[in-house]
């Protein structure tokens, strides 16, 4: 607990609440800010041509003095995917683990970063201090090595964030998780817990990870031809799990996509993977193999592996394409949003021949904690507020009902929504205010560019087309020397709809006319009355709304 004595500290949500990804949070002591995470959300389906979403962090902009440092829990994309975003605005140290600290270092060289950042590498007994805090750290089991709680120590007690968590009896050496440091913190006095819930709506315990090993080691010896693996880039333990199971049924194992690439390279040098080198052969050696003896482990741009199968199904992929006999195992679950895309990955696969295994089959285990395990990680931290972070607005409703069933009150209990500020302050916590918070969108090297305007033109767009009129004017002679001509793209099909062509032609026309014939021509008038004459019309016409764009031209 921190000597000095703290007047107001304050908890602020920037992402991962009411949302599955995208975590950021910050715990504000006094005058320090400390950022735990800083992660990326795959788009909805709504956010049409988006790559990826990242958080708002202008409040972290305008205090970017106040802040002492971004905090990693683990090294998934939806914990550190938006750090070199935040890093080329605000200048701050990294504090992550060796394995965790290394996947950020091997992201930002790929995006060229021209500063290099400060980063220190801690690991579960680091104690970090600051002008009114103390920072540790505990081992968390999750489906990525190296995975840590954050604490953060005041003179109120501490401020716990759990990172993502679950309890496995069967945990090996590397994802062992510190039971009895928690326990520690706990009897020490925990102010606020905050506590991953994507899997608070599923009763019992997770899955053990052992169970999925066996599952593997089945499949791979019972599989008559290719093996192909769809996972996420960083989950490692999956990585470990087919590399063991290829070794044991005498199986070559190569690995497709960068992002995947990138991860096994960190993994394999820091030695959070582990396998014989004859395991592991090129993918342009696989055709020097028998088929049977053959494991393609894929993902895709942004490390999921549903595009990348999806290319593989459609034989458009540049390096390997489904065959029939080829046997997939998509040990992914998809993010909210991605459910449809699945579901056509494994429509598409089954077309192309292959035979397919999916989570439903056993084939892949939650890295969270279900209901058991919050329950147990609630009652080993005995704090006196909660506040469930990490899942959909249900999830976290979900996690509050078990920390009432725990004994909690309501009122100790907090949902919060991305921007809203939690204070302590002469012991009581409370609601007090909001802060700027939302989404960033990232579009090519676009970073925020592409806003709701410019979303809602790509959904109209997407639905109804353009519909584009060209005309060229003689303003001296008040005379239209050129069109109207029409150019209809995703509307209706200029060959078959002369009439309707013709109509919104005769429609401009009069339009322009009747402004030449005006003592003065406003440019931006005629073009919103084109507009709006031809909206109605075509509606009436076709009860479709397609963008419409005029374009007159001067000589």
């Amino acid at each position: 607990m921190s000597k000095t004595k703290n007047e107001v500290i304050r908890i602020i949500p920037l992402g991962g609440v009411g949302e599955i990804g995208k975590n950021m949070y910050v715990v504000e002591v006094d005058h320090e800010i400390f950022v735990i995470d800083a992660g990326l959300m795959f788009p909805e389906n709504e956010m049409l041509g988006i790559d990826i979403v990242i958080p708002d962090i202008q409040y972290l902009i305008e205090n970017k003095e106040r802040v002492k440092g971004i905090f990693l829990t683990h090294g998934h994309e939806d914990s550190i995917g938006a750090v070199s975003y935040v890093l080329r605005r605000i200048k701050a140290p990294v504090y992550g683990t060796k394995l965790t600290n290394a996947l950020v270092k091997a992201r930002l060289k790929d995006e060229q970063m021209h500063e290099e950042p400060k980063f220190f590498n801690i690991h579960s007994d680091s104690f970090l201090k600051f002008d009114g805090v103390q920072v540790s750290f505990f081992r968390t089991t999750h489906s990525i090595p190296d995975s840590v709680g954050v604490c953060i120590h005041t003179s109120e007690g501490v401020i716990v964030h759990t990172g993502e968590f679950k309890f496995d009896q069967s945990a090996k050496h590397l994802y062992r998780p510190d039971l009895g440091k928690m326990a520690a913190i706990g009897e020490k006095g925990v102010l606020c817990l905050l506590s991953d819930s994507i899997e608070a709506e599923r009763p019992g315990y997770t899955t053990s990870e052992a169970v999925i090993a066996n599952q593997l080691t089945d499949t791979f010896r019972t599989a008559k031809g290719r093996i192909i693996v769809g996972c996420f880039a960083s989950n490692l333990i999956r990585l470990q799990q087919v590399f063991d199971a290829a070794e044991q049924n005498n199986r070559k194992v190569a690995v497709v996509g960068k992002s995947l690439k990138r991860v096994y390279d960190v993994a394999l040098k820091l030695g959070y993977l582990h396998t014989r080198d004859e395991i592991i052969i090129p993918l342009d050696d696989i055709a020097n193999h028998p088929e049977d003896e053959i494991v393609i482990i894929a993902t895709g741009i942004q490390g999921e592996p549903f595009e990348a199968l999806q290319r593989m199904a459609k034989k458009s992929h540049k390096l390997v394409n489904i065959q029939s006999g080829d046997t997939v195992l998509i040990t992914a679950t998809p993010s909210p949003g991605m459910e449809v895309i699945a579901g056509r990955t494994v429509d598409m696969l089954f077309r192309a021949g292959a035979e397919v295994l999916t989570a439903n089959k056993r084939v892949h285990v939650s890295g969270h904690g279900s209901q058991e395990d919050l329950k147990f990680m609630l009652n080993i931290m005995k704090p006196k507020h909660f506040v469930p972070i990490q899942g959909e607005y249900k999830m976290l409703v979900a996690h509050t009902k078990l920390a009432h069933d725990i004994g909690l009150p309501y009122k100790r209990i907090f949902i919060l929504d991305k921007g809203d500020v939690l204070e302590y302050k002469d012991g009581r916590m409370k609601m007090s205010g909001r802060v700027q918070a939302g989404n960033v969108l990232i579009d090519g090297s676009g970073v925020g560019d592409v806003g709701n305007i410019v979303l809602r033109d790509r959904k109209l767009l997407s639905e109804d087309g353009v519909f584009t009129v060209v005309v060229t004017i003689n303003r001296r002679s008040k005379s239209i020397v050129a069109g109207p001509e029409i150019i209809s793209r995703g509307f209706v099909y200029v060959r078959e709809s002369e009439a309707l062509i013709e109509g919104s032609a005769g429609i401009v026309s009069d339009v322009v006319q009747t402004y030449l014939q005006k003592g003065s021509f406003e440019w931006s008038a005629i073009k919103q009355d084109i507009r709006d004459q031809l909206n109605y019309y075509l509606f009436n016409k076709t009860r479709r709304r397609p963008m419409i764009l005029p374009i007159i031209m001067e000589v």
